[in-house]
């Protein structure tokens, strides 16, 4: 029997053919890019992503890519699309955000975090303020604290260990990512939906202004148009009404509305709202039709569920008046944690059993003398690695991990962290390599660190700082996917991070310096950090007590092992069901990937995969719209990007005026 393939996979397959040539796309141009973004676009996207949340990374890779482009056009020169892509990948690498406090500006980023949790009124209520190991952060009473400067003795083991950690990071997850890219994209041959928005983006602008010019670079314009706009009001005006008010003007409220309080009395514990960026919807447009679809039917279950559990007594933390936030979190400790650990187990147990049909598959098409469906030896020219490289990469790198660990916290067992290496992560990364790869969508096994940590009895907090070697590096293949379809060999990704590496260390330093000198963060200047951070520190603060008190833990209370395999059980017989019926098994990634949380950016993907599924594709045919959606998504991106360029620049040199004394 043939191996079964869902239609709406095999589509967003074809949408980008793999390139029958590959080049270097790294050059001179390249590294003029990383500097221009390291040294001039750095410092926006820090304060973007204090004051809305928001990367800057969208600006910082299409503004390179057109500067350099129209640089090279007047030179009578041009970019090919493997080049820009790379232009793309070094300025999103110099602009990404780390952690869950949205902080976009280099490995220091953290440090800034861990300076603000030490002082925070949440660390101290909790009574852990002083049991914050020294080799992180300085006390609260160091000067390298009290005058906000990294420029200090007290920073220097921190500094270190962040440093040496960054590097051991990037060499992990390129092992392990470019392993899980030959898996699922040359063997099992899943889409990766959104792959094709930066694919598609690269192409359109080296298309542009030549012969070769096609559509691409018209639909690009319109969402760039579309993102400007928006972008103005979104972003524009609370940005820079930050500069003359005390409280930013946002006629839009970023990042969503919440609706949590004004529907309680009908929805008791239900978290409701909607995200108001527009490129939610544009990311209907994109997504596979019945993944959302099954987004949708997880986000209105639990709408209509939570008010009988918190009828029947089991979302019992919830009260009334919680916000959107306070809410979800109530509910993830009563129900859905436990659940949802069950359920993306059944994604690992899906995947591998994919896998195994697929060689299967492949067995049985070799001895008929049939076609495969997917390989594991690469196309020609591409550079592809011996497996043996990366493979030596991830387990070299885990344990310099697991050593620096133990150094760190000896009287913690090794063991646990031999498994987070070892275990954890290979897991973990392949049941996320396989979400992005089906939906576009990042999901991990929630919480599993927390509860090794609780569960191992350990009796100090020093653990949760730790270097431990858990990592999930699913979205990595999605990155090598791309630089399959933009032609570029293997080599350019590794110049590329040779490039990225010291570059965002140094600028990293001297940004992150500069604007903490300017004044405390978080702060009123900067609303999202001043909104967010509180919560994630109380939220971060509570799982650090556990280990102090591991019975009173909100984990211990929370776990609840027959949620976890009715979670794991119901995945599998709806996976079941649908495949037995031929249905499309999007629908439960679809499911696990949303269920139990925030509906908020769900209902409006719905909107956008609605007018996608029964307006724009009756229009356009299936293929040729989803191509159009990815390159329109792209440029709303681009424009997005350059109002909060724009903004922030204005925003900083206001600000950096005040500062002066004269």
């Amino acid at each position: 029997m043939a191996r079964f393939q869902d239609p709406e996979i095999e589509l967003y397959r074809s949408l980008m053919e793999r390139p029958e040539t590959y080049t270097d796309g790294f050059d001179a141009r390249s590294l003029a890019g990383a500097l221009f973004v390291g040294f001039v676009m750095m410092p926006g996207a820090i304060y973007l992503g204090l004051v809305a949340g928001i990367s800057l990374g969208n600006a910082a890779e299409w503004v390179t890519i057109i500067l350099f482009a129209e640089i090279a056009r007047r030179s009578f020169a041009r970019l090919n699309r493997a080049q820009i892509y790379i232009l793309y990948y070094i300025a999103a690498g110099l602009t990404a955000m780390y952690g869950g406090q949205a902080l976009s500006g280099g490995a220091f980023a953290q440090l800034i975090w861990w300076q603000y949790f030490i002082r925070s009124q949440a660390a101290k209520g909790l009574g852990i303020a002083d049991k914050i190991p020294t080799w992180l952060v300085p006390r609260e009473t160091s000067p390298a604290i009290i005058n906000r400067t990294f420029f200090h003795p007290d920073w220097l083991i921190p500094s270190l260990l962040l440093v040496g950690g960054y590097l051991l990071a990037r060499l992990n997850w390129f092992g392990f990512g470019y392993l899980l890219f030959r898996e699922t994209s040359d063997y099992e041959r899943l889409p990766y939906p959104f792959a094709g928005i930066t694919a598609q983006g690269a192409t359109a602008l080296a298309e542009a202004g030549t012969k070769a010019e096609t559509w691409r670079w018209r639909v690009f314009s319109i969402g760039a148009m579309i993102g400007l706009v928006f972008g103005a009001v979104y972003i524009g005006i609370p940005t820079v009404t930050s500069v003359v008010m005390t409280e930013p003007l946002q006629l839009i409220p970023i990042p969503f509305v919440d609706l949590t309080r004004s529907t309680q009395s009908i929805l008791p514990a239900v978290p409701l709202g909607f995200m108001t960026d527009l490129g939610t919807i544009l990311g209907g447009f994109v997504l596979p039709f019945w993944a959302v679809i099954g987004s949708a039917v997880a986000a209105l279950a639990t709408i209509i569920v939570n008010p009988r559990l918190q009828h029947a007594g089991i979302l019992k933390q919830w009260t009334p008046g919680m916000d959107t936030i306070s809410t979800s979190f109530a509910n993830q400790l009563d129900f859905y944690l436990s659940v949802g650990i069950g359920a993306t187990l059944a994604v690992a147990i899906l995947g591998g059993y994919e896998v195994i049909s697929g060689y299967r598959a492949n067995v049985r098409a070799r001895r008929a003398g049939e076609a495969e469906v997917g390989s594991w030896t690469p196309p020609p020219g591409r550079g592809d690695l011996p497996l043996w490289i990366p493979a030596a990469l991830f387990v070299g790198t885990t344990l310099g991990y697991i050593l620096l660990c133990h150094l760190l916290v000896p009287q913690f067992p090794i063991w646990w962290i031999v498994m987070f290496g070892f275990v954890v992560t290979p897991i973990n990364s392949y049941v996320n390599a396989r979400m992005i790869g089906l939906t576009g969508q990042y999901i991990g096994i929630p919480m599993l660190k927390n509860a090794v940590i609780i569960f191992s009895g350990y009796k100090n907090i020093d653990i949760w700082f730790a270097p431990i070697p858990d990592f999930n590096h699913g979205d990595v293949a999605q990155q090598f996917r791309v630089l399959e379809l933009t032609g570029n060999k293997i080599i350019s990704l590794v110049k590329a991070e040779l490039t990225i590496w010291p570059l965002v260390i140094f600028a990293s330093l001297i940004f992150w310096s500069f604007i903490w000198k300017l004044g405390p963060i978080p702060s009123n200047a900067y609303p999202y950090a001043l909104k967010m951070w509180h919560l994630q520190a109380l939220q971060n603060g509570i799982w650090y007590t556990a280990s102090l008190n591991p019975e009173q833990s909100y984990f211990i209370k929370a776990w609840k092992w027959e949620y976890a395999i009715g979670g794991l059980v119901g995945a599998l017989v709806l996976y079941a069901v649908l495949r037995a019926f031929r249905l499309p098994i999007l629908l439960i990634y679809g499911i696990v990937r949303s269920f139990g949380i925030l509906p908020h950016f769900v209902f409006p993907q719905l909107l956008g995969a609605l007018l996608s599924q029964y307006y724009f594709i009756p229009r356009f045919g299936a293929r040729r719209w989803k191509q159009y959606a990815t390159v329109l998504a792209a440029g709303y991106a681009c424009g997005m990007g350059l109002v909060g360029m724009v903004t922030v620049a204005f925003v900083l040199i206001g600000k950096s005026v005040s500062q002066m004394p004269y």
